[in-house]
């Protein structure tokens, strides 16, 4: 059985297999790219355009939340064809959903961005 890693050197490992899985996402995935771009284009403009420091964390978070939603669906879509390559009706489910949990994170990004911004 393996022991499992406490303190400092549990902190170094678990940051260690994000950056990994950070990396994995956006070499394998064109939306995290994407995504990733919007980001380094969208969160400059939060801090030009004149608004609370509250509606620019807003601006900001709705940003993160996209790209963890794109990250989750990316790992439930990855697990599914690891499991099954063949065509079944329940991981088209799986994948569909989510799908829909980042099409709903994105139409709310929309939603806050257009809200502060008018």
């Amino acid at each position: 059985m393996m022991t499992k890693r406490t303190g400092l050197s549990r902190l170094f490992y678990a940051t260690y297999y994000s950056m990994k899985g950070l990396k994995a996402a956006f070499l394998s995935e064109a939306a995290i790219r994407q995504e990733l771009i919007a980001m380094i284009i969208l969160i400059p403009v939060a801090f030009y355009v004149e608004v609370s420091q509250i509606e620019r964390l807003f601006l900001i978070t709705s940003l993160f939340i996209v790209l963890v939603t794109e990250l989750l669906n990316t790992a439930v879509e990855k697990l599914c064809d690891h499991v099954s390559t063949d065509i079944h009706l329940l991981i088209g489910r799986a994948k569909d959903i989510g799908s829909a949990a980042v099409f709903v994170s994105l139409v709310l990004a929309c939603l806050i961005w257009i809200t502060v911004l008018w």
